[in-house]
């Protein structure tokens, strides 16, 4: 059979999509796309199947949540601009799990596990099929950098979309999110909140598609997403339900056909000074601690060496600029009305925080984009405004979010400080070997001012999983012990919390981390202020109790849970499951 002639613009590219159309013996492939009804065909594919190059369209999009029930409709918008641009699109979807769902129970376990469920499935479908550019739409939490993860794994052209944030609720004349409804449980358990006054909250909460609207994982990733160069400049900034985000669609699908023609790859974008500015917008917007965890499996994907240590040495030099929801005031659809993260860029861009000179999906360096805010970032600092700062004036010097070291934790630990006056605590351990337990404590006020609450066998082994520790670390602000405890996990914690609670500590309790070897009473000493993390115990005393102590099995010993506990790396590494790139023999683009 004759095929069409391909596009002259994709003529010298080797298009990994030549195996599907373009090499003998392709008809019996060809035959089942030549009338295949899609969304931006619907009469049928025809001759586009042999004389375009294949797009793969992939969302996260489900009727789970709020945050990704929007994605299909935003999907349809880039296929047609594909389309359009002179490519063929395929829809294809991936699964997602919502934190705020899943969050205070045995479903959050499959949380990060998703992160890697979704970049595996994204990159067994660009192989099956053969595409040879990618457009990926996320929206909650781990869904951001899974679509990242399986773009700079394959390193075809890419451009990475987000769905949107929530627009806030409103409850007494306040802008409020999901993290208001989980304190005001603490609230209520204290005797501080009405059943009524906790039920409307809650009716009110979350009034809109979209991800959680303040400056939690989601839309710290969708941050880092336009910081590390993957995203249209301004992609970020529109709120879900907002017409602007249906003109970054079209752009996202007409630029990902640009990409692919310049042939900008994703390793080309993602570099090791990219991912500094990736961690520099984290730290200056007082963004979520799983960045700590995504960065460096991120980094992995393009072989990078970029772990919890080294964005954390980028944290430290970082100013804290943005006054953001859950350590500051507003949320994301205040810094969509001033502008979004291009304005914040542009500050720490002219403040040398920030390389100019990283080349970014649309072929121009983040310096470049950054510029064209020149003016917008002249009237804001002229504006009484309380939401973005200038790094003279920055709410914090430095960063908030902060790495810490010791003998709890020699490969690190992590806290955000954004919002918290004091950053030391000293205190006697309350220890506990899961989150219901230690919520279970909580829930009955069985804990003191001064105490540790320590939450061992939650890493990414562990639990398995690293599951966040939102309901007890709300419960226990909604209480009013926010800042008369503290709390240590070698789990996570939602972007949403707030409150002196270290994460990620590593080694894990499962890796005979020495978080397993606390008892009750021990003495732990936080200095958020010099980065350190230590318990009063001589080298001895941990070297008997570590000879003696005896690792606590989950209950997951089959399924996906147990497939990755088998194979995820510790936390301070980005909880990784593969070798990435390093251990890369042929780039798919090659095969």
């Amino acid at each position: 059979m004759s095929k069409k002639d391909l596009d002259p613009r994709f003529l010298d590219h080797k298009l990994p999509s030549r195996y599907i159309n373009r090499v003998h013996g392709c008809e019996g492939r060809l035959t089942m796309l030549k009338n295949l009804k899609t969304d931006a065909f619907p009469e049928g594919i025809g001759d586009a199947a042999s004389n375009r190059p294949y797009v793969c369209v992939v969302d996260c999009g489900n009727e789970s949540a709020p945050c990704n029930v929007d994605l299909p409709r935003q999907a349809v918008i880039v296929k047609q601009a594909v389309k359009d641009n002179g490519g063929l699109p395929f829809g294809i979807h991936t699964i997602t799990v919502t934190d705020g769902i899943a969050m205070g129970h045995q479903g959050m376990k499959s949380s990060l596990v998703s992160r890697e469920i979704i970049a595996d499935s994204v990159e067994v479908s660009v192989r099956g099929h053969c595409y040879d550019a990618i457009v990926g739409i996320a929206g909650c939490d781990k869904s951001l950098p899974g679509m990242m993860m399986a773009m700079v794994r394959l390193n075809i052209p890419s451009v990475f979309m987000y769905g949107g944030s929530i627009l806030p609720g409103k409850h007494k004349g306040e802008d409020v999110t999901i993290v208001d409804v989980f304190e005001a449980v603490g609230k209520f358990d204290a005797g501080q909140m009405t059943r009524e006054e906790l039920d409307q909250l809650t009716d009110v909460a979350c009034p809109s598609a979209g991800a959680c609207g303040g400056q939690f994982t989601a839309n710290t990733m969708a941050c880092v997403s336009e910081a590390i160069g993957l995203a249209i400049p301004g992609s970020s900034a529109p709120p879900a339900p907002y017409e602007d985000r249906n003109k970054f669609a079209r752009l996202s699908g007409h630029e990902v056909m640009n990409t692919l023609e310049k042939n900008i790859l994703p390793r080309d974008i993602v570099t090791r000074k990219a991912l500094e500015n990736a961690a520099t917008i984290v730290a200056a917007t007082g963004g979520s601690t799983n960045a700590a965890l995504h960065l460096p499996a991120i980094a992995n994907e393009a072989g990078i060496d970029f772990d919890m240590e080294a964005v954390g040495e980028i944290f430290k030099k970082t100013p804290y600029i943005v006054n953001l929801k859950p350590g500051g005031k507003y949320v994301a659809k205040d810094l969509y009305e001033h502008g979004g993260i291009q304005t914040v860029i542009k500050i720490l861009c002219d403040s040398g925080h920030m390389h100019r000179d990283c080349i970014t999906v649309n072929g121009k360096t983040i310096g470049e984009n950054a510029d064209e805010y020149t003016e917008k970032v002249k009237e804001l600092m002229q504006q009484d405004q309380d939401i973005i700062f200038s790094v003279e004036n920055p709410i914090k010097a430095t960063g908030g979010v902060v790495t810490l070291k010791g003998n709890l934790a020699p490969l690190g630990a992590i806290v955000k400080v954004a919002g918290m006056e004091n950053l030391k605590h000293k205190g006697p351990a309350r220890v506990f070997n899961k989150e219901e337990d230690a919520f279970k404590a909580v829930e009955a006020r069985d804990y003191k001012e001064g105490d540790v609450i320590v939450i061992c066998y939650e890493g990414p082994k562990g639990g398995p999983g690293m599951r966040e520790m939102l309901a007890t670390t709300a419960a226990i602000y909604g209480q009013g012990m926010g800042e008369k405890v503290a709390l240590i996990t070698d789990g996570r914690f939602s972007g949403g919390t707030r409150g002196l609670c270290i994460g990620h500590v590593s080694p894990e309790a499962m890796d005979k981390g020495p978080i397993a070897l606390l008892k009750d009473g021990d003495i732990i000493s936080i200095d958020a202020d010099n980065g350190t993390l230590n318990v009063e115990l001589s080298d001895d005393e941990m070297a008997k109790r570590l000879s003696a102590v005896k690792i606590q099995q989950n209950d997951y010993q089959s399924g996906t849970l147990w497939k990755y506990s088998q194979l995820v790396s510790s936390a301070h590494l980005g909880a990784i499951t593969h070798g990435g790139a390093r251990a890369e023999v042929k780039q798919y683009k090659d095969l």
